[in-house]
């Protein structure tokens, strides 16, 4: 886990990139333990999903990474939240090694003052982890297996930012 303390706008920062699963409750109870100023907490959870081609069923998917590079890039894309909105904190976990369907994937939690900024930065956080953030995805079916291609929608969706 990096974390990283921003005194100067009063915003925690916590990055962790992991094998092991998370627990959302503990997650959320840590950052309020440590924080009893803010208005907003905005939560994103994202767990594996079963493919989106009907005909097949997804057994596992495969993440990858290069430690250290993945990290730093997370950091980068939380410190440009940090510099559009007032917030108290934000706590990123994303899972790599081998995970089922239904298994958590990637955690995103920011704090602030009042909502509307916690929802606009965990938006902008989740649109830049999806699209810049090197982590490989190999999905593993009965039989077959490939490397999951980055979706145009998802490199569109930073032109909003």
């Amino acid at each position: 886990m990096v974390k990283v303390k921003a005194e100067e706008n009063f915003c925690e920062l916590s990055v962790s990139v992991q094998e092991q699963d998370f627990d959302l409750k503990s997650e959320i109870d840590n950052l309020k333990s440590r924080d009893k100023n803010f208005g907003g907490l905005v939560s994103f959870l994202g767990q594996v999903r079963d493919a989106e081609q009907t005909d097949k069923t997804l057994l596992y998917l495969e993440l990858e990474h290069y430690p250290h590079m993945t990290e730093n890039e997370i950091i980068s894309i939380c410190n440009h939240a940090k510099s559009k909105w007032q917030l108290h904190a934000i706590r990123v976990i994303h899972r790599v090694g081998k995970l089922i369907p239904g298994d958590n994937i990637v955690l995103v939690l920011v704090a602030s003052s009042h909502r509307k900024e916690a929802f606009k930065a965990a938006e902008f956080i989740m649109d830049f982890l999806k699209s810049r953030v090197p982590i490989w995805k190999k999905e593993y079916y009965k039989g077959d297996s490939f490397w999951v291609k980055s979706k145009k929608s998802d490199r569109e969706s930073l032109s909003k930012w």
